[in-house]
């Protein structure tokens, strides 16, 4: 463990804030429209935050002064994506009533309100939390919401038995401190606390301590034949391994994560590595001597390397093995021979299994609002109000419809289509397979733009890859406005990660499967020539792909030179 000497300011704040607390209830009470700095790391740990306007940075207010206009971001924490009518409705709501009147569904399966006023935070908890969901332990030090597989499949007990064990580890991982129920679900006239399923917890942190771990921690549930929550990304990813319709166990796979700091070369994408099997009723005690390991030697000094990712960089996998074997208890075999060999986005009618469907609807960059004659939002409210479907959200930011009877199908599409809302087979292969992070004007951290940046790049693509003849080619692409990789750039077909205002680094050959990282094609690439540059590219793998080929692997088989090699020259040829 790194000396605590050395500590980084963070741990000191965590450490310091008996369990979370800190300062966070007298400044919600106060009359400031923002938080201090230590208090703006903790309440991240409850889900929150604190973000400013950028569209409006540098604008004078009324005395002819500049200043930010800060806003929150609130995060609801949603276990394998599932979510009923009537919290939807709940968090619909309260974006248009404490919000920015827009909904986004998470590259994690979450829900995050934007928009919220410091004076409204108060409020926007708790009436998350009075749907029977939370916001605690969506950010922060902590393990963070866990993704499965959301498809409801009934014929094949396996999606039950992996969203069941989603709930479990969920909520062994929750953090037992009382900060949130005494500062967020506190009645404002009584001074009583709401009851809340699972709130009667111990004081202490049994596994995570006062100072919780050193950085986020993930983990991911998935199916070989369907790694539609990018298994090798997380922290922790639980591949199942599946006999006569059961899941028999999962291989484990550990130290995945994308977030990298341009400024430090220390800082690096990595893919999980694979290291045992585990058998189902073993899952949580192998998984906590994991979380443990990672707690106990994670670096604490510096929060830029604080991963499970570098931790294993340090020691090497056999190493890391080792201790996780001593602190699990028994020694840990090899995984098994099965990894990932497909990815279903879930998008349109699929039969569940027991007479009814599923329909999963598409929602670019998971954006749910309206907009002119688009109305999302609004169906959406009209759909859950009519029907009472049960829903769930997708790793790709999508929703899936649930328990649909076929007496209902036509009513669904209606509502859609009567508010302008695309159906799954009028969305071209490209948008359905993209997604972005929101960049700009909410995240601090981002460079440029994304989210408001790739609609009008895949309009243009949707014009290039028909003039090839592949509109029909599925291949992921997803952009970030910064380094930071909210949205998993770097092990899709195509990656476009923003390098500084209006430029992105080129990332190609990756794989739609997943379990490939891919490489650095051309950075500094101006906004309006992302889309020519791509064009090049896909016009090049249309002439020279072999057959049953994928965007990914032709690129990764090409090489990056080659690759620009003969699109340089091609361009040059054009020239002339």
């Amino acid at each position: 463990m790194p000396d605590k000497k050395k500590l980084s300011s963070l741990e000191t704040i965590k450490s310091g804030s008996h369990f979370l607390r800190g300062r966070i209830a007298e400044e919600v009470a106060g009359s400031s429209d923002s938080f201090d700095k230590d208090t703006v790391q903790l309440l991240k740990h409850h889900g929150i935050y604190q973000q400013d306007d950028r569209d409006a940075r540098g604008k004078k207010d009324g005395a002819g002064k500049s200043r930010k206009s800060y806003m929150l971001m609130v995060r609801t924490r949603i276990p394998g994506g599932r979510v009923t009518a009537r919290q939807m409705l709940a968090e619909l709501d309260l974006c248009d009533e404490v919000g920015n009147s827009t909904l986004r569904i998470t590259t994690r399966q979450g829900l995050q309100l934007h928009g919220v006023l410091k004076h409204n935070l108060k409020q926007a908890v708790r009436r998350i939390n009075e749907v029977q969901l939370t916001t605690f332990a969506a950010c922060g030090d902590v393990e963070r919401n866990v993704m499965c597989c959301p498809a409801p499949y009934r014929a094949d007990p396996v999606h039950d038995e992996m969203q069941a064990m989603a709930g479990r580890i969920a909520e062994h991982f929750k953090p037992r401190s009382q900060a949130y129920h005494e500062i967020w679900l506190t009645d404002p006239e009584t001074g009583e606390r709401q009851r809340h399923v699972g709130s009667e917890t111990e004081e202490v942190e049994p596994l995570y301590g006062n100072s919780y771990l050193p950085r986020k921690f993930k983990t991911a549930i998935a199916l070989p034949g369907d790694n539609c929550i990018d298994v090798y990304s997380h922290d922790l990813g639980l591949l199942a391994v599946c006999e006569d319709f059961h899941i028999i166990g999962y291989n484990v796979l550990v130290g995945g994560g994308f977030g990298v700091t341009p400024s430090a070369q220390k800082t690096f994408p990595a893919l999980a590595k694979r290291m045992t099997f585990v058998r189902p009723e073993k899952v949580i005690d192998l998984a906590t001597a994991i979380v443990k390991v990672q707690r106990d030697f994670g670096n604490r000094a510096d929060r830029k390397i604080a991963r499970l990712k570098y931790l294993i960089a340090d020691w090497g996998l056999e190493r890391f093995k080792a201790k996780v074997e001593e602190t699990y208890g028994q020694p840990l075999g090899e995984p098994r021979e099965e990894d990932v060999h497909g990815f279903e986005d879930h998008i349109g009618w699929y039969e569940q299994g027991d007479g009814r469907w599923f329909y999963g609807l598409n929602v670019e960059n998971g954006r749910i609002k309206d907009e002119a004659g688009f109305r999302l939002k609004t169906a959406l409210r009209t759909i859950c109000s009519t029907y009472g479907f049960p829903m769930r959200l997708t790793a790709h930011q999508s929703i899936l419809f649930c328990e649909i009877a076929d007496a209902d199908r036509a009513g669904l599409e209606k509502i859609l289509k009567d508010h302008g809302v695309p159906l799954s087979e009028e969305v071209s292969t490209v948008r359905r397979w993209s997604m972005a992070c929101p960049a700009m004007p909410t995240c601090g951290l981002a460079v440029t733009e994304s989210e408001r940046a790739l609609p009008g790049m895949i309009d243009q693509l949707e014009v290039e890859l028909s003039k090839l003849g592949l509109g029909q080619e599925a291949f992921t692409l997803r952009m970030t406005g910064c380094p930071n990789a909210c949205a998993r750039p770097y092990n899709s077909d195509i990656g476009l990660v923003g390098k500084t205002k209006g430029k992105y680094t080129i990332f190609l050959g990756g794989r739609t499967v997943g379990n490939r990282l891919n490489e650095i094609y051309q950075d500094l690439v101006p906004a309006d020539e992302v889309v020519p540059r791509l064009t090049s590219v896909l016009a090049y793998f249309k002439a020279e792909r072999h057959e049953g080929e994928t965007l990914g692997d032709f690129c990764h088989r090409q090489g990056m030179q080659a690759l620009r090699d003969h699109c340089e020259n091609d361009a040059s040829q054009g020239a002339v």
